[in-house]
Formats: C-alpha cells, sequence, structure tokens
C-alpha cells in the first residue's frame, strides 16, 4: 500500500442535497486527517469535527469516520467526510484534500483497490455497479445475490474441481514410471462429464441474469399497416407513436423501454416492409432491416383481419433471429386470442393491440424467450464478458473430453484444462491483466 498514491473523490451524485460525502484512500489519510481535522478521529467512530481550510478557517462541520487498513472498504487507510451536499461545498472541500497530497480518483479506483487488496473478487465488485445502476427490482435482488457471493461460490468450485481433474491428468506428465490407477482415463472421462454439466448450468443462470441485467432487444417488423405502432404502444402502455390508418405512416425507429415483471424490454418499431420508390421510406426499410439483424426476438405483425396479408415472414429475415408470428387486430378478424398451433410448428400468437386481448400471453411469451420462469430465486446478476469467459471454457472442456476419449497424448488434455482453467479464472479475477481491469472499473461513478 505504501508505494500507491492516496486517491479522494466526492462519493455522492452532482446537484444539491442534504448530506454530501468526500472519500479518501491510501497511505497519507492519518496526515491529510490531522492537518483538516486537526486530529485523526478514533477507527470507526462517527466524529463531529470542522473541515479546516489553509487558513484554519472551517469550510465546513460534519462527520469524519476513519478506517486504518486493512479494515476498510479499499483495504487500506480511508477517511469519509459527510458534510452538507452543496456542489460548492464539496468542491472545496475535495480541493483541500487534493491540496494536501491526494489526486482525483478515476471512476471506479476505489473498488479496483478492493479488489487489488484482496477485498472483492471482480463479480463482487461488478455487482456493485450493477446494484447502483439496477432500474428495476429484479436487477437490484440479483446484483445484491452477486454481492454477496453467489456466483463467485459457483464459479470457485467449478475452478476446485477443474483443478483436481488437471492434478490427474498432470500425474500422467509428472510420474510417467510411477504405477497409476489403470482406471485413471474412465476417470477423467467421469468427472469431465460432470464439469461440463456444471458449467453449462451455470451458462443458463448466467444467460438469465445477463438478460435480466441488459434486458431484450425486441423489433417488432411486418408490413405496412399490420399494426406494429399500436402494439408498440399497447406494450409501452402509451401513446410512443403516431397511429393512424395510412400505410408507411412509421418511416424511422421507434424506441419504448418496457418491463414486464421486471424484465427489461428495449422494443423497437420499425418501418413497413415493403418495396417502395420513395427514398425516405427506403432509408427506413434499411434500418428496420438493420435492427432486425441486432434483435434478441423479432414479432413478425401481420393484419389478421386483411384476408390478403401476407402472413409469411420475407425468407431473406436473418435464421439465427428468434421469430414469433403475432396475428395483429383479432377485434376485427373474430380469432380466439392465445397461442396458436400451425402445421410447421411456428411459434404464432393472436391478440389485438387495441382491445387488449392476448396481450397477457404475449407478455408471458416474452419472458419465457428470455428464459424466465416464476421463481428466479437462483439466478445471478451477469454480464457478456461472463458468458464469453464461460462458454470459452465450455468449449476447452469439450475438446479435452474428445481428446481424452481419443486416447490422445496427455500433454494435449492439460494444456486444454489448463486454458479453460484459466478462461474460468477471468470471471473472478483469479486470472486477470491490467486490459481487463481497466475495462470493467472505467465503467464504474466517480467516487465508487
Amino acid at each position: 500500500m505504501s508505494g500507491r498514491e492516496t486517491i479522494a473523490a466526492v462519493a455522492t451524485p452532482p446537484g444539491v442535497g442534504a448530506v454530501g460525502i468526500v472519500r479518501v484512500s491510501g497511505p497519507r489519510v492519518p496526515d491529510i486527517a490531522m492537518v483538516l481535522l486537526g486530529r485523526l478521529p478514533a477507527p470507526r467512530q462517527a466524529v463531529l469535527a470542522d473541515f479546516l481550510a489553509s487558513d484554519g478557517e472551517p469550510i465546513d462541520q460534519g462527520l469524519a469516520l476513519y478506517f486504518p487498513a486493512p479494515h476498510s472498504f479499499t483495504g487500506e487507510h480511508v477517511l469519509e467526510l459527510q458534510g452538507h451536499g452543496g456542489p460548492v461545498v464539496l468542491d472545496r472541500l475535495l480541493a483541500r484534500v487534493l491540496a494536501l497530497g491526494a489526486r482525483a480518483a478515476r471512476p471506479g479506483e476505489f473498488s479496483e483497490r478492493a479488489f487489488l487488496e484482496g477485498k472483492l473478487d471482480l463479480t463482487r465488485a461488478e455487482a456493485i455497479a450493477d446494484l447502483i445502476a439496477a432500474g428495476t427490482e429484479q436487477q437490484a435482488r440479483l446484483a445484491a445475490r452477486s454481492l454477496r457471493g453467489a456466483f463467485a461460490q459457483r464459479v470457485d468450485a467449478l475452478l476446485q474441481a477443474l483443478t483436481r481433474v488437471r492434478v490427474q491428468v498432470e500425474a500422467t506428465l509428472d510420474f510417467p514410471e510411477e504405477d497409476l490407477d489403470p482406471d485413471l482415463a474412465v476417470s477423467v472421462a467421469a468427472d469431465l462429464a460432470r464439469l461440463l454439466a456444471d458449467v453449462d448450468r451455470l451458462l443458463g443462470t448466467a444467460q438469465r441474469g445477463e438478460r435480466l441485467r441488459d434486458g431484450l432487444l425486441v423489433v417488432l417488423a411486418g408490413a405496412p399497416n399490420a399494426g406494429k405502432s399500436s402494439l408498440l404502444n399497447a406494450l409501452a402502455e402509451t401513446d410512443r407513436a403516431i397511429v393512424t390508418p395510412v400505410p408507411g405512416t412509421t418511416r424511422d425507429l421507434l424506441h419504448a423501454d418496457v418491463q414486464i415483471d421486471g424484465l427489461p424490454l428495449r422494443v423497437v418499431d420499425t418501418a413497413g416492409l415493403r418495396l417502395s420508390p420513395d427514398p425516405i421510406e427506403q432509408e427506413g426499410v434499411r434500418r428496420a432491416r438493420e435492427q432486425i439483424d441486432q434483435a434478441d426476438l423479432v414479432l413478425w405483425i401481420i393484419d389478421d383481419a386483411d384476408p390478403n396479408a401476407e402472413h409469411a415472414a420475407p425468407a431473406d429475415l436473418p435464421s439465427q433471429v428468434p421469430r414469433l408470428t403475432i396475428r395483429n387486430k383479432i377485434d376485427r378478424s373474430g380469432r380466439e386470442p392465445g397461442a396458436q398451433s400451425t402445421a410447421d410448428g411456428a411459434a404464432v400468437l393472436a391478440c389485438s393491440a387495441t382491445t387488449g386481448a392476448g396481450l397477457a400471453d404475449l407478455r408471458r411469451a416474452l419472458t419465457r424467450h428470455a428464459g424466465l420462469g416464476a421463481d428466479a430465486g437462483g439466478e445471478l446478476s451477469a454480464r457478456r464478458r461472463h458468458l464469453d469467459a464461460l462458454r470459452r471454457t465450455r468449449a476447452l472442456l469439450v475438446t479435452a473430453a474428445q481428446a481424452q476419449a481419443d486416447a490422445a497424448p496427455p500433454e494435449l488434455v492439460a494444456e486444454d484444462l489448463r486454458l479453460a482453467q484459466h478462461s474460468l479464472g477471468e470471471i473472478t479475477g483469479a486470472v486477470s491483466s491490467d486490459e481487463l481491469l481497466g475495462r470493467i472499473f472505467s465503467e464504474f461513478c466517480i467516487g465508487k
């Protein structure tokens, strides 16, 4: 700790408030406290004190809390100054702390130091940012669960199991002259199968957690006048889009942020897909197709009351993007709401954006697509980097299992297992790099 700079930042949001906090961390904290407060407060006890300017006049009066290392959030000496929440007061107080030898903290630098001092693993550190940024109650619950270590515990269990398999395999490299267990190959194969199953379970949990954290991009597509804008308004429960009987009213992308049972959705209304000589409508169609390519789910909307409507989606829509066909306007066609069976097994749902019939079924279908059940008690807050690491881990374990089954040289199996452990370790920070840490903590707010 002695070689690090002391950092400081305002830890409360900008603006006027009853209380504002300046946080200081690092080896010079005791010296700064002696000059700023005239004394070093007793550890972990709130002390009423004047915060003194260079001329001895008080900048403010408030509470000071001192946390000596290593018993603090960062693992370093920490001083928290709780004063009045006016921006001028906080700016003066921070400037005074900086003049006494601290420097302004980077975004997330307090949490980064907590990680470097072994106070947090990366999943817990990221959960702090997720908890602060939570926009739904479900997101907050998942972030709190990861902050308590639920994600890290599952990753650590996988790392321990993977280490045991590596020990078995590498024993054949380190002690080739020993008479090893003749059933070793069978044992390793069984352990790898169990590991793969456990990774798959965690991957499924992380995928659902990532969807709850980041939400789904749902794109409404279809022919002009199929009722896409009406459906956007119905899902958003507001008149977000202009609705007219004139085909081609929507020419640009319209977005609405929607929550369904704690699942955040970004719903995008697009221009009707058709050939048009109008250059403005052509650009709208181009943008619609661009959004379709990026979607997590496409709702293909058809006018169920129009006997001439083309029910099949265009063949050139991307096949890798999941699609749900919506028979809209059933208040005019007389069709019953809800899921409909089709001869080819395609997913179809009938509803009316005008009357609301079938919309509850649609909302349930959206949450099912996200992989969410009624009980999310085992879910975790997860990020795309976690999914990427788990997928790389899984691919390497599959390669190792195949090499083991093919009686490949143990050096190849051992290398695949080493790389798998490396990928898995990236999740908690057991394996990390300056680039990875910089990318993660730069997303944090200043003062955290």
